[in-house]
């Protein structure tokens, strides 16, 4: 169907035909993108000009003028109709009677209108009280009517909107800011807002505004581009869901990128990426330029003054070798040769870093297109500028930023290219792959005065995921790129292996101290056996904080940090020459034996409750500040019998108790007393609300061990009192044996989607194979749970190979099922 054939459909019938030509023209597959939109415009311009017309007399004073996004002729298949009609005040009743007869058409076809009816006068008013009102009619497009009258409010609007740019643009940049503190940041958001995100189509407006100002300008390369991205999601969001949203959802992802023929819903989301970064790299640029001139505007006629009239000359005060401070920018000196200096931008960036100061837009754009490219190995200055520029901290992120605005990055670090926007699909995550590396060497800058090569450390927080663009294990394949990567920045043979060894082993101190039993040797000798040696378990216990500290808030705690620092002592010790001693049965304290005899006495549970607090850590490993709840150890003793743990992980996940770390063990009573009685040391936290009171504890615990509470059927009612949203569908399940991790036991790894009664499902399962519990280790990180379990055969010995496989096979599809 042709253009033509298009608007003949809407002369020929009216509005039912404008509905009808929409309808083939949202479908029609070949066009899409900026000529659909300019399509739709262009339609709906018709059919609106047809409905102005359409009286017996026509209308004198009066135009019907587009505005927002319609007035720019972006009309996407949802998008609100923005729409003025103004008249020059002659004849009310027959511009109220004109409205009627353009309104309700279009309500009847059930298409968002945002309309007004203004004279010239109140359209300048209103813009003047209002600044959403005033960038609206900023993109004011004439529909139907008196030409004049249109023009004439356009160029009043645009006269007005420059005389008070002064006053407006610092109202408009808050506005912005404001939006992005609500919105947050649409290059690292999982479910961005494409509209109202940092990064998104507001800011594109608002960049529009600003050129339009002639106060000061945009970056002009890539941002037509990225607009034009951001709206072809937004079209393919609105045909996909068939609502006007602007939020891209996790269960939308992968149609909308059908839609656009992406290969998934990452492709999508990396494109989606890219193009907030150009946009919030534009308007960095731009409000920055803004504030220069309105300061210069206001600093200019007292300088005249006190010279005498005449133009200042800014002043430019050295920083390093061909890098200069100019009017609160770091631009390169006048002597400064790109082309003949390749450590240049290292040497500026490392240079803006360290001095807190942006990089001048015109300097990286004139290092991008000018500058060598560095020798291999490196030569020993670029090393230290890259060093120096990961270890300035929190301004590190922004001239890292300017740099890769213009490739410089991908140029200095090719491997850069598979990291970049790469988005990260796990709650616990809050940034980029890309984004997350330099927050870690911002956090690692902290942690410099604690290691002896703080230069390994920077690097290593900056290529610990470089792995993730690959398939596979990431820290597998970060090794095999971590070691060409440093071979090529110019470290020797032993720091290249040093730096590998980082990469391999980031996740292995976290992993360890949440997931294995501290007090197996065979844990403690395994991590001394990949660490190594003392400095490179140094680097570690420092690389693990500052990735952690990263990643989000979910992902570091006291408690996790105290579980850290206790097993890199034991393996400290290690490697100092000291054999882990073999684990004895750890003495009761008085309290456990006053409970255990209790439970003796009177044949049931007895438990306590205790607060636990430990203070926060500082980078000097001093406490400092508040103390930081870790939760509430609870401690209970139950004469022995089978189904203590799932019945004691039930209870808790009736109180929407979550637990944190679980120990079960055969306690030994003194002498005279008979019985055996099994101890749990848990530490658990209340997912929200207040603890539950210990006494309505164990009056529920005693029920589930006699079998008079339903725990399962409990914790179905509440699954289907608050049924599930939806989102995207979780992997499944895993369970496997981790061989070789204990002499002592089996350990069985669980990796699943935490959810209220997980522990219990798995208790009850293990209880089910007929396995004794030895301890337990949970850990959760968002949505994720990852435990381990140390389980034995009856008699207490580890489980036969056979035995255990099938423990793990059983377990899983329990899990699963």
């Amino acid at each position: 169907m042709t253009s033509t054939d298009v608007h003949k459909d809407v002369e020929d019938s009216g509005p039912s035909g404008y509905a009808a030509a929409r309808l083939r023209l949202l479908q029609e597959g070949a066009r899409s993108g900026p000529p659909r939109r300019s399509a739709l415009s262009e339609l709906t311009d018709d059919w609106l000009a047809g409905l102005f017309s359409a009286g017996s007399e026509q209308p004198r004073g009066v135009s019907l003028i587009a505005v927002g996004g319609y007035g720019r002729g972006e009309l996407s298949p949802r998008s609100d109709l923005d729409l003025v009609l103004l008249h020059d005040g002659s004849d009310p009743t027959a511009v109220a009677a004109l409205a009627d007869r353009i309104w309700y058409p279009v309500w009847d076809l059930g298409l968002a209108l945002d309309h007004s009816v203004r004279t010239p006068g109140e359209a300048r008013k209103t813009a003047g009280e209002d600044l959403k009102v005033q960038l609206g009619l900023l993109d004011a497009r004439h529909i139907a009517g008196d030409l004049g009258l249109t023009a004439g409010l356009r160029t009043a609007v645009l006269a007005d909107w420059r005389n008070q740019a002064p006053k407006r643009l610092p109202e408009l940049q808050e506005l912005c800011a404001e939006r992005a503190e609500r919105q947050g940041e649409l290059q690292y958001l999982l479910e961005p807002d494409l509209k109202e995100a940092r990064g998104g189509l507001r800011d594109a407006t608002a960049l529009r505004a600003v050129a339009a100002s002639w106060l000061a300008d945009a970056p002009r390369e890539g941002l037509d581009d990225a607009r034009r991205r951001l709206l072809d999601v937004r079209d393919a969001l609105h045909l996909t869901t068939g609502r006007a949203t602007d939020r891209l959802a996790l269960q939308e992802q992968d149609q909308v990128a059908a839609e656009l023929g992406l290969l998934d819903a990452d492709t999508l989301l990396r494109q989606v990426y890219e193009a907030a970064r150009v946009i919030s790299y534009a308007s960095d640029v731009t409000w920055r330029e803004v504030g220069r001139v309105l300061r210069s505007r206001s600093v200019r006629p007292r300088l005249r003054a006190m010279l005498g009239g005449g133009k200042p000359v800014p002043e430019r005060s050295p920083l390093a070798e061909g890098v200069v401070e100019q009017d609160g920018e770091v631009v390169l000196a006048r002597a400064a040769r790109p082309d003949r200096d390749p450590v240049l931008p290292l040497r500026a960036a490392a240079a803006a870093a360290q001095a807190g100061l942006p990089l001048s837009l015109h300097a990286v754009r004139r290092m991008a297109a000018g500058v060598r490219p560095l020798p291999t190995p490196w030569p020993a200055e670029a090393r230290e500028q890259l060093v120096t520029l990961l270890g300035s901290g929190q301004p590190t992120i922004d001239v890292w930023e300017a740099l890769e605005a213009e490739g410089l990055i991908t140029q200095l670090l090719p491997d850069w290219e598979r990291v970049r926007c790469r988005p990260q699909r796990n709650a616990v995550h809050i940034w980029t792959v890309d984004r997350h590396l330099i927050e870690t060497a911002v956090r690692a800058s902290e942690f410099t005065r604690r290691v002896h090569r703080p230069d390994l450390l920077l690097v290593a927080a900056l290529l610990h995921d470089i792995g993730k663009g690959w398939p596979g294990d990431h820290s597998v394949a970060g090794e095999i790129i971590a070691r060409d990567v440093a071979g090529r920045i110019g470290f020797d043979r032993d720091d290249v292996a040093v730096l590998a060894a980082l990469v391999r082993h980031h996740l292995l101190l976290v992993d360890t101290a949440t997931r294995r039993d501290l007090d197996d040797p065979a844990t403690v000798r395994s991590v001394a056996e990949a660490v190594g040696s003392q400095g490179t378990l140094e680097l570690l216990h420092a690389l693990t904080e500052a990735d952690a500290l990263a990643t989000g808030p979910a992902a570091w705690s006291s408690w996790r940090g105290s579980l850290v620092a206790d097993l890199v002592k034991r393996v400290a010790a290690v490697l100092a020459g000291d054999a882990p001693e073999e684990p004895e049965a750890a003495a009761p304290t008085a309290e456990q034996e006053r409970l255990a005899i209790e439970a003796v006495a009177t044949g049931g549970p007895v438990l306590s409750l205790r607060a636990q607090t430990e203070p926060p850590v500082t980078a000097e490993d001093q406490p400092a500040g508040d103390p930081e709840p870790l939760g509430v150890e609870l401690v209970i003793a139950v004469p022995d019998q089978p189904g203590v743990l799932p019945a004691v992980a039930g209870v808790l996940a009736v109180h929407r108790l979550t637990v944190r770390t679980a120990e079960l063990r055969a306690l030994d009573l003194p002498d005279g007393v008979e019985g055996s009685v099994l101890l749990l040391n848990w530490r658990v936290a209340a997912q929200y609300g207040s603890l539950p009171q210990a006494a309505r504890l164990r009056a529920d615990l005693v029920r589930a061990l006699d079998g008079s509470l339903d725990i399962a059927g409990r914790l179905a009612e509440r699954d289907a009192a608050y049924p599930r949203r939806r989102g995207v569908v979780a992997p499944p399940a895993r369970v496997a044996v981790a061989s070789a991790a204990s002499r002592h036991a089996t350990v069985i790894e669980v990796r699943a989607q935490d959810a209220p009664g997980l522990l219990f499902r798995i208790g009850q399962a293990l209880e089910d194979a007929g396995v004794r519990m030895r301890s337990a280790h949970v850990s959760t990180l968002g949505a994720n749970a990852v435990d381990a379990f140390y389980v034995t055969d009856g008699k207490g010995a580890p489980l036969a190979s056979a035995e255990a496989a099938s423990v793990a096979r059983k377990l899983e599809e329990t899990l699963r099922g």
